[in-house]
């Protein structure tokens, strides 16, 4: 892979993974909700998540799900009912400790399954696959497992950096948001992010 493309995969994957999502909407609301440690799971799992799709779609399969109607529907409203049930878990947490992980099913395999209910991330994880591992250019690449292992680990740094840092954020409101009605509005905003993005993923 040559310095530009590093480069160019490099602004993407800023741009792609620090833009507010539904890992890193999660990764602040357990944060301010549990604390960093018991984040944790979570934040690893968005990276392992990422990682297995990738080698997935190394594999071809990502174009076998959005190329196959049946399947890309169920991947598609499969999240959106996901989300929608994580937004009202999330909205009826008024208490710092009441949003666990347990009940809102998002710990560290949930997190991972969460990865493969996002049509938009089979897409993202596509238009990787299509510029960085199998095409140099205009041309083939001439050595796409090197290419893929390059791409895997830029994700996984990012994923991993950019949940960590808003759960870090969501962790240091902690204090903050235990006083009044704080927690309650903090956790309905978090709530209308998850269902906001459910609702672009209808026209996905």
């Amino acid at each position: 892979m040559t310095a530009e493309e590093l480069a160019a995969l490099l602004s993407f994957a800023t741009a792609m993974s620090f833009t507010p999502g539904p890992n890193t909407t999660l990764s602040t609301a357990l944060g301010a909700n549990l604390g960093l440690k018991r984040a944790l799971p979570f934040i690893l799992a968005v990276p392992t998540g990422w990682t297995l799709m990738m080698l997935m779609c190394g594999l071809g399969l990502a174009a076998l799900v959005l190329a196959a109607p049946p399947l890309r529907l169920a991947v598609k409203f499969g999240g959106i009912a996901y989300l929608v049930w994580l937004a009202w878990k999330l909205a009826r947490a008024s208490r710092l400790g009441e949003a666990d992980p347990a009940q809102l099913r998002v710990g560290f395999w949930q997190g991972v399954g969460l990865q493969f209910l996002n049509i938009k991330a089979w897409m993202l994880a596509l238009a990787l696959a299509a510029g960085w591992v199998t095409s140099a250019g205009a041309l083939p690449a001439p050595n796409p497992g090197e290419r893929l292992a390059i791409v895997c680990a830029v994700m996984v740094v990012f994923a991993l950096t950019s949940n960590l840092a808003y759960a870090l954020v969501g962790s240091m409101l902690r204090g903050w948001l235990a006083q009044g009605r704080r927690l309650i509005v903090f956790n309905r905003v978090m709530a209308a992010v998850l269902l906001a993005t459910a609702a672009r993923l209808v026209t996905a």
